[in-house]
């Protein structure tokens, strides 16, 4: 079993940055691949990141490409989401992923464990 705790949330005004974490255990991140999704209030859950186990591919939802960037460190098992010129509209709730398959995904049904999520949110 896997558990995925994210840190690293908080306010933040537009143009901003924020850094989260997310730490596992049980399993190292050298073999799972991680997510980022959010949830705002009254929406679904959308993709935002993902990397493979290896590290070496990424892709990013449209929305927050050129502002977001998706790493790992193994050594200290954490998996991060870089957050630069935050907007007002990336305020939600922000939840790490993991699966056991080497890849990149974009579904939340393609994940086999979650975190309890973090709160995001940018004023203008």
């Amino acid at each position: 079993q896997v558990q995925l705790v994210e840190f690293g949330g908080g306010v933040v005004q537009a143009g901003g940055s924020l850094r989260l974490s997310c730490a596992a255990s049980g399993r190292t991140f050298s073999s799972l691949s991680v997510g980022w999704f959010r949830q705002a209030p009254g929406k679904e859950r959308e993709f935002v990141a993902t990397i493979d186990w290896s590290g070496g591919s990424t892709d990013y939802a449209d929305s927050v490409k050129g502002r977001f960037t998706i790493s790992l460190d193994n050594a200290k098992n954490t998996a991060f989401l870089q957050m630069n010129s935050l907007k007002p509209e990336d305020t939600a709730i922000y939840y790490c992923a993991a699966d056991r398959l080497s890849g990149t995904y974009h579904y939340p049904s393609q994940y086999d464990y979650w975190g309890q999520g973090t709160q995001v949110t940018v004023s203008s």
